[in-house]
């Protein structure tokens, strides 16, 4: 099965192509630069450059948050386009089980934190068991502080990942020698995780329909909190 992988939760745009558990391709930029310019010609780079059609693909994977409204938003709709032109089916993955699978195999428990702004972070604990990423709670925006009281209820070790971890370290250090931090290098989510992830799904069951999919926020949009404002 081939799959093309889409991620741009966050500042970091990505995008990868899975063939049957094979890491094909994938690029990768972590900058400012503003994802509706780069998301389509990179989908046209790793076409090109892996000799592929995008009627040669079996699926698409597109990661739902939650992270950026706007790169959310420019994310879905992007693959959505070339799922329905190309009637390819989709599946959305969400951001933090992408990002939690860069610490495949580790013992512990797993936090992925992005960071939510307003003094939140989005997060869920996850832990590897026999080779299964299983998540153990909702996926969740909650103050750094509430989670480090959440986490000390696991007695074991807990990795943090993700662009949320410098912002709050010193909270996750409440946390003594069970804090323990994954490499700068994993702290940032990767397209091949979104392709790999979604893949699955679309070998287990059907797959999303493209009309009815949407991201996961967890909280308001800045549109929605505005017109909240204007309401009252």
């Amino acid at each position: 099965m081939l799959v093309l992988g889409v991620d741009s939760a966050t500042q970091v745009a990505g995008v990868a192509i899975i063939e049957d558990d094979k890491l094909i391709a994938e690029f990768f930029f972590n900058t400012v630069k503003n994802h509706s310019e780069r998301l389509l010609p990179m989908i046209a780079s790793i076409l090109m450059e892996t000799g592929l059609e995008v009627s040669d693909l079996d699926g698409l994977a597109v990661a739902i948050g939650p992270g950026s409204f706007t790169g959310l938003r420019i994310g879905l709709a992007t693959v959505k386009g070339l799922a329905h032109g190309a009637q390819i089916p989709v599946v959305g993955i969400p951001t933090l089980d992408g990002l939690a699978w860069n610490t495949y195999g580790i013992s512990g428990l797993i936090c992925p934190v992005l960071n939510a702004r307003r003094q939140e972070v989005y997060t869920a604990l996850y832990c590897w068991q026999e080779g299964e990423l299983c998540r153990l709670t909702p996926y969740q925006i909650i103050n750094p502080d509430s989670l480090v009281q959440l986490i000390k209820s696991y007695n074991m070790p807990v990795y943090f990942l993700g662009n949320g971890v410098d912002h709050y370290k010193e909270t996750w250090q409440q946390l003594g020698t069970r804090a323990c931090f994954m490499p700068p290098t994993s702290n940032r989510p990767r397209a091949a995780h979104i392709a790999k992830l979604g893949e699955e799904r679309l070998r287990k069951g059907p797959p999303d329909d493209i009309f009815q999919l949407k991201p996961i926020y967890l909280h308001s949009s800045p549109a929605e909190r505005q017109n909240l404002s204007k309401s009252k």
